[in-house]
């Protein structure tokens, strides 16, 4: 199959000649699906800044990174020939979605790959606070034989608070009620709750009932600092919190004072405000140094098996779009879930949500007296897509057409 990728002229790429970038050490099988397809693929372990991207972006047609690397709008500004950028992560925050999707760029993640994963270290972190295990470990190491059962409680019979009841929140709660636990949750939306778990209406109900807290939510402007000083003094004197969402979501300070002076008994942070962006970069926090305080660099989702999931889900996405124009799953694009493309040429038309764009191609195509087989149209907020699947004539005399439309961001032609 070839693939007319350039938003510039008309002409058909053969597959070795799109390129693939991939950052920082996407699994191998990811990798590995792009080069069974035939594309060209570069894949590098470390993240990329602007200014690194920005040299090396002109030929590249899809683009991955996961959680470092940063895709401003001033990325998506320059390159002509990128189509799609995959995010091999959950989050999507490290790029600027509105600028891709100005572009006609569809991002494509990985939402659910991890959720295990991240769900297994919350229960493990748990579990080694309530024993004050990481304090005993490292005395153990030093040579000090610390055998006491001050302040060691089992999982059974606490009462587990979790913020965030969606995918990774719902897995966390099957797991802690398997231990024995009771699980209360809280959630903006409404979320049926599965085995005994009960919803609970606001944070500082979930707050002041919980002996363990852990944060399962997005990063939004809603829930920076979403634990601050104030919900702290909710908390039950003692209580332990888990986070493994975003790092912006607990205020530091204020938990690191909460661990000095006794308020809680242990922490467990696996994301922070601000990560190193290498291994060879140094890594500062308030909680280093403070008894019974886990802290991880941000590992929730690495495990060989989330990574391969990963790798293998945003791959199969990108190259949908790449092979016949799906959009399924993107996260600022209308979706559009497309069926194999079979004897004919395939028109991807992705301009400005404004009215009497598919009208004013209609009517070009029936003054040209040109069937269209089959057509497809979705639109969210600012962006609309157009596919319509043609005959072989068609293909270059409307894309030109198409091309010089006021409304038109990008046309792609596939056969």
């Amino acid at each position: 199959m070839k693939t007319d990728i350039d938003n510039v002229q008309v002409t058909s790429f053969p597959k070795e000649k799109i390129k693939i970038l991939l950052l920082e050490g996407v699994h191998p099988d990811g990798v590995s699906l792009f080069e069974k397809e035939g594309f060209s693929v570069e894949a590098f372990k470390p993240a990329f800044d602007e200014a690194e991207l920005l040299k090396v972006l002109d030929n590249i047609f899809v683009l991955g990174i996961r959680s470092k690397t940063k895709l401003t709008g001033r990325i998506f500004e320059k390159p002509k020939k990128l189509i799609a950028a995959g995010a091999y992560c959950i989050g999507t925050n490290q790029i600027d979605l509105e600028a891709a999707a100005r572009r006609g760029i569809p991002v494509f993640n990985a939402p659910f790959s991890n959720t295990r994963s991240v769900a297994e270290l919350a229960i493990t972190d748990m579990m080694m606070l309530m024993r004050r295990l990481i304090d005993k470990i490292g005395k153990a190491h030093k040579g000090e034989w610390e055998k006491d059962a001050s302040g060691c409680l089992e999982v059974r019979g606490k009462t587990l608070g979790i913020v965030g009841y969606g995918h990774i929140g719902s897995q966390v709660s099957i797991l802690a009620e398997a231990l024995g636990m009771r699980v209360i949750y809280h959630d903006i939306a409404d979320r049926l709750s599965l085995g005994n778990a009960v919803p609970v209406p606001s944070l500082k109900d979930l707050l002041e009932q919980s002996d363990c807290v852990t944060l399962h939510v997005p990063e939004t402007p809603e829930t920076k600092s979403l634990i601050s000083a104030e919900q702290i003094g909710w908390m039950k004197q003692g209580a332990l919190l888990i986070n493994t969402s975003r790092g912006t979501v607990v205020d530091m300070q204020a938990l690191a004072g909460a661990i000095i002076f006794g308020r809680l008994s242990g922490a467990a942070v696996d994301v922070f405000p601000n990560e190193p962006k290498s291994t060879s970069e140094g890594f500062i926090s308030p909680l280093q140094g403070l008894p019974n305080v886990i802290l991880t660099p941000h590992i929730g989702g690495a495990t060989e098996e989330a990574q391969r999931n990963i790798g293998i889900e945003v791959s199969t996405k990108l190259i949908r779009f790449i092979n016949n124009g799906s959009t399924e799953g993107a996260v600022n694009f209308p979706n559009v879930v497309l069926p194999e493309l079979e004897g004919a040429h395939r028109i991807l038309h992705i301009h400005k949500n404004v009215p009497g764009v598919m009208q004013k191609i209609n009517t070009m195509f029936g003054k040209a007296a040109i069937n269209i087989h089959a057509q497809y149209l979705r639109t969210l907020g600012e962006i609309g897509y157009l596919i319509m699947d043609t005959n072989k004539k068609a293909t270059r005399e409307m894309v030109q057409r198409m091309r010089v439309m006021p409304e038109t961001i990008k046309v792609r032609a596939i056969f």
